[in-house]
């Protein structure tokens, strides 16, 4: 008897057991499913809350323009401030690019066109997403930080108060520094990063100077240079509501600020190659369909 009831109770237990191990791969699978849910519905709600963030900036923008007293300073914290890294970084690319692609070229005999890869990549896709970068993350993240804390401080609600509306006040500045200016700070990236890889080219990797800019005037035409400046108009739009956005919608305290200013740089960050991409396709079948086709790198 008491053999009979020992291996009762260990059916009851394995049973037991195995009830509450499935119990607890159901509620596993359950609860991953919640979080997919929710990390879809809080991306969804994102989506929504910055499109009607953006459409009340151009609201205001179209119907009542900025006051000369708030669009200067954005324009130069935006567009004078940025300048010496935006062109620092240009003189750096070019020359990166000149020691990266100089072993190819050479490899199959074509050193003398190097500066039509280098030059081509420059203006095309390079300049403009490293303007864009650098203003997400010098001005971007200032702005983030700056607007983020105005919210936590109720200064935001005390504009409001005074009868002023915060996004013509605060945002559609900004917004319009980053529009304007982007795409001078594209064409100075692009021309320190000609000069830095054309230097590079010439002076250190001893490639004819003659060749060098013939075959980069072969190369790269004035369709490339707008259109590196017409994405550029895209991307400064994008970091200014992303950044203003986030400043907006600050979490309270100083964690909510650092949480804001990181935020809308990766945010940018990830849009503008997400823009650059798609905006890419489209400019070269644009290209393709008006203009007989895309031209070779280096033919």
């Amino acid at each position: 008897m008491n053999i009979i009831e020992k291996r009762k109770r260990k059916t009851k237990m394995k049973l037991k057991n195995w009830v509450e191990s499935e119990k607890t791969l159901w509620e596993r699978i359950a609860s991953s499913i919640s979080d997919l849910g929710e990390a879809i519905s809080s991306r969804v709600v994102f989506a929504g809350d910055l499109a009607l963030f953006a459409c009340s900036t151009f609201f205001w923008l179209f119907t009542r323009g900025p006051k000369r007293e708030t669009l200067t300073p954005a324009f130069f914290k935006i567009g004078v401030l940025s300048l010496p890294v935006v062109m620092l970084t240009g003189v750096f690319i070019g020359m990166v690019l000149a020691v990266q692609s100089f072993p190819q070229f050479k490899l199959v005999g074509l050193e003398t066109r190097i500066g039509a890869a280098i030059n081509l990549s420059l203006v095309k896709e390079l300049g403009p997403v490293l303007a864009a970068t650098m203003l997400a993350g010098r001005v971007g993240s200032s702005i983030a930080a700056e607007l983020g804390t105005m919210r936590v401080t109720e200064q935001i609600d005390a504009i409001t108060s005074m009868g002023t509306n915060p996004i013509h006040y605060l945002v559609v500045p900004r917004f319009l520094a980053c529009l304007i200016l982007i795409p001078g700070l594209t064409v100075m990236a692009d021309i320190m990063g000609v000069l830095g890889g054309a230097f590079f080219s010439i002076k250190i990797l001893e490639v004819d100077w003659s060749y060098y800019w013939e075959y980069s005037r072969n190369a790269v035409h004035l369709y490339d240079v707008f259109a590196g400046m017409f994405k550029s108009l895209f991307f400064g739009a994008t970091i200014a509501l992303i950044c203003c956005h986030q400043g907006f919608r600050c979490d309270p305290g100083a964690e909510g600020v650092g949480k804001a200013a990181t935020r809308s740089f990766v945010v940018s960050f990830v849009l503008i190659l997400l823009l650059d991409l798609l905006l890419g396709i489209g400019l070269d079948r644009f290209q393709h369909a008006f203009f007989g086709g895309v031209r070779g790198v280096v033919g």
